[in-house]
């Protein structure tokens, strides 16, 4: 997919769906006006991330048929509104992906001991995936460790999942024998994740570097930057486990790769706001109706 002019400095770290970037713009804008967004608004605000109407329309299906978006007409006029499910999602992620706490490492660490049945693969595979994207590492078959401070996190997602059934949850600390320094390289893909951080970096620091300067570009441009920048940002809080720092590689581009998403966020939020209010409140646009507020 193409970048727009203002990110031509660097380019995305990898081709994004357009869907990513709807779930994106719903995120940010369309829980604050009732869930809802007008199908011409969202056609509008993709346009200015250079996706076409075509692979708008087939996202939205793809959304459709995951649960996510509900289509519904307001006051005649036809969009799409967030499902409970995408709303807790959304609610979900909100801590994790703008203020993640990273551990002490006094605080020690929480341990994930589950057995599933054969015959229950599927939740097998839902109870792995949701230890992942909380950011759990293996250190071995039915053995997951995570940093302590994620425990109330953890807590809340097996049961809203209903998983709680499989899994046994400890508090531990690591006495012998191993240097946990080394260890924790082999229980998370540290290099891979460094590597991310790095795609992120080299994408989004050209376009600080020119949101720094007086020429950046209007609300049209911040919007365009914001919702490339938090799309490519958001799933590296749920593959980082918020490690102690004395247990991370030397100059690791997690600390200077937050610092860079948030001084992003805190220049680009307000105008990408303005730009994303225009477009669903024009008269002409078929917005978000009055009434939704």
């Amino acid at each position: 997919m193409t970048t727009p002019s203002s990110a031509t400095e660097g380019s995305e770290p990898r081709s994004t769906q357009p869907r990513a970037f709807i779930v994106t713009i719903y995120g940010l804008y369309a829980r604050e006006v009732g869930g809802w967004i007008s199908v011409s608004a969202l056609i509008r605000l993709m346009g200015q991330l250079k996706i076409d109407e075509p692979s708008v329309r087939s996202a939205i299906s793809r959304l459709k048929r995951r649960g996510l978006l509900e289509a519904r007409k307001v006051n005649g006029t036809a969009g799409y509104g967030l499902s409970q499910q995408a709303r807790e999602i959304l609610d979900e992620g909100d801590q994790r992906i703008f203020g993640r706490q990273r551990a002490e490492l006094a605080d020690g660490w929480l341990l994930a001991i589950f057995s599933v049945p054969e015959s229950q693969r599927q939740q097998r595979h839902v109870l792995r995936s949701r230890l992942s994207w909380l950011g759990f590492g293996t250190t071995a078959s039915g053995v997951w460790i995570a940093p302590r401070h994620l425990y109330e996190e953890t807590h809340e997602v097996l049961e809203r999942y209903e998983l709680s059934g499989y899994v046994d949850l400890f508090q531990a600390d690591y006495l012998a024998f191993g240097d946990v320094t080394e260890l924790v390289g082999q229980w998370w893909d540290l290099e891979g994740l460094q590597r991310l951080y790095d795609e992120f970096l080299s994408s989004f620091g050209p376009v600080l570097d020119r949101w720094r300067r007086s020429d950046a570009g209007g609300d049209a441009e911040a919007f365009g930057d914001y919702v490339r920048a938090l799309t490519a940002w958001r799933r590296l809080p749920f593959l980082d486990p918020g490690l102690p720092p004395e247990l991370l590689p030397r100059d690791w581009y997690g600390v200077r790769a937050a610092e860079l998403f948030h001084e992003l966020k805190h220049r680009l939020t307000e105008p990408a706001h303005r730009f994303t209010s225009s477009v669903i409140d024009e008269p002409g646009g078929h917005g978000v109706a009055a009434g939704q507020r």
